[in-house]
């Protein structure tokens, strides 16, 4: 039984990670160099995010070596990030490398008995939020705080409304996420997650709101992602109403307008995206509790209005360059 020493021991563990993976960045110069398209103005170390695929693998070396066809997905979407965070690789190489991790873990959630109809859904819904997530990274702090809050709330879930998941998982996640703010976030970044980073948390956080989700028969948990799909889903809707290719990089989500044309600090935006996803959480999950699936839906509703209201009555959507 592992106690508070045995997760301080693992947390010194990863931060030293962190620090020898400096070491290595900084020797095969794997480096994010900003440009037109980047929110931030100083040279940073990418892949930082490193720390979230190992603290996974902490998790089930020491405690519970449970899902291994996830870890291997796990494993094999890190190394494609990796590897596209040193020298850019096609396209249909990324998809591949994904779809095939993506398929073991609902392999391992037994997704593959359901309909096709809903099989092709959580395929389009798992590949589709792993590719959107990787646009968090470059605003300091954003991509660590939303999934702090992410990760507490699913702890809570699993302490007191549905055991879905072995809680030392979400304890080593919250433990990697607290090790990569610290570099993080920071007027100055020390570094960002970078692909290995970003699509490994996405993939291993998606795997556990389908988890809670199938555990419970309630899919309004996806909303505990509600305000960045949100976003999402609105800037894509937007682009390709302007004609754009959706797969390449921009600076047309909202916390991006809100630092590169409002000018507000990278630290404030995270910290208002983090806590407003907070806040509807903790209504989420009490409106699942008390059932009001109706209100539930009301909710997400009223979110989408604000959002557009706040996003029409700061920003000219034509004028976005």
């Amino acid at each position: 039984m592992y106690n508070l020493y045995s997760y301080l021991i693992f947390a010194l563990l990863l931060y030293v990670t962190v620090i020898l993976y400096f070491y290595i960045a900084n020797h095969y110069n794997i480096i994010d160099k900003p440009n037109h398209r980047s929110s931030h103005k100083d040279i940073t170390i990418r892949g930082g995010g490193i720390v979230f695929p190992i603290s996974v693998m902490i998790w089930y070396l020491f405690f519970n070596p449970e899902y291994p066809l996830v870890v291997l997905g796990l494993l094999l979407i890190t190394s494609i990030s990796f590897i596209d965070d040193l020298k850019n690789i096609s396209r249909s190489l990324r998809l591949l490398f994904h779809l095939v991790a993506v398929s073991l873990a609902l392999w391992s959630l037994q997704v593959f008995e359901l309909n096709w109809i809903v099989i092709v859904l959580y395929y389009i819904v798992f590949v589709g939020i792993i590719n959107a997530y990787n646009f968090m990274d470059g605003i300091n702090g954003i991509t660590g705080l939303y999934s702090l809050v992410l990760f507490a709330t699913l702890m809570w879930i699993n302490q007191y409304q549905a055991m879905f998941i072995d809680i030392n998982l979400l304890i080593m996640l919250a433990e990697g996420v607290l090790v990569f703010l610290f570099f993080n976030f920071r007027k100055k970044a020390k570094c960002f997650a970078g692909d290995v980073g970003s699509v490994s948390l996405a993939f291993i956080i998606v795997f556990l709101l389908f988890k809670l989700i199938m555990h419970t028969n309630q899919f309004y948990y996806i909303l505990l992602l509600g305000i960045y799909g949100i976003d999402a889903v609105f800037t894509i809707m937007l682009r390709l109403s302007r004609g754009e290719n959706i797969f390449k990089a921009h600076r047309l989500h909202l916390y991006q307008l809100l630092v590169n044309e409002k000018k507000l600090n990278h630290l404030l935006v995270s910290t208002i995206y983090g806590t407003i996803q907070l806040l509807f959480n903790v209504l989420i999950i009490y409106l699942i509790k008390v059932n009001q699936p109706l209100m539930v839906s009301i909710a997400f509703a009223l979110l989408i209005i604000f959002y557009l209201i706040v996003r029409f009555n700061l920003f000219n959507q034509k004028t976005i360059p």
